[in-house]
Parts: structure tokens; sequence; C-alpha cells
């Protein structure tokens, strides 16, 4: 088995965004603190306070969310995906970058990470 384990501050706001706007199936939810979701067989653990996975270490560090390490989801269209996104709210953090495989943008998914929408280059 493979998992990303996503930590967030508000496990149903996450939810709303990856969910709802981004197509993921919720496959088990365990209270209102931690959901498995999946899309494209990719398995995402949605971890927010409350659960093992935010308890304070033994040193004192506090695990959060945010980082610059983020997951990535492939689009047909960035245009509509983010048209999209933006009638619920969520914008890019800066205007989407070209490279030589496709094009990104950043959206944050307002509980705490970045993630990526990608669409491929033709």
């Amino acid at each position: 088995m493979v998992a990303i384990r996503l930590l967030v501050s508000n496990t149903q706001l996450a939810l709303d965004f990856y969910h709802g706007l981004l197509g993921f199936e919720i496959i088990e939810q365990w209270g209102p603190a931690f959901a498995i979701i999946e899309r494209d067989g990719v398995t995402v653990w949605v971890s927010g306070p409350g659960t093992s996975a935010q308890q304070e270490l033994a040193d004192g560090q506090q695990p959060e969310p945010g980082g610059w390490n983020r997951l990535v989801l492939a689009v047909a269209s960035l245009s509509e995906t983010l048209a999209v996104l933006a009638e619920k709210g969520y914008f890019p953090l800066v205007d989407p970058v070209k490279g030589p495989g496709g094009t990104q943008a950043l959206i944050s998914d307002g509980v705490g990470n970045v993630v990526e929408i990608f669409e491929e280059n033709a």
C-alpha cells in the first residue's frame, strides 16, 4: 500500500475542496477529523486536528499543514478547472507557469496546503 498523508487545519473544508471540487472519492471517513480519499489510483489520508498525525512530537515540534511538497493533479483543461475553482473562491497563488512539459497553477486548498493543477502540453 502507498498513501499520502495530508495534514489539514479543517477536515470538512478539505473534503469540500478535494471531493466536492477536484473529484476525489471519499473511501472512508472516521469521525470529523480523518478521511481516506482516492482519485486515479492515488490514496490520500486527510488528517485534521485531533488525529494521531498532528500530535506533538517528543521534542516539542507540532506537525502542521503546509510546506511546498504538494499534490499534483493532472487535468484536461487548466483554464476550465481554474474557472470552476474560481466560482467557489479558489484562485491561483500566482499566474500559471508554462514549462517544457505543460502548464501549472498553484492553488491553496483553504486548509493549509498548496495543490498544483497541471495541464500536460498537447
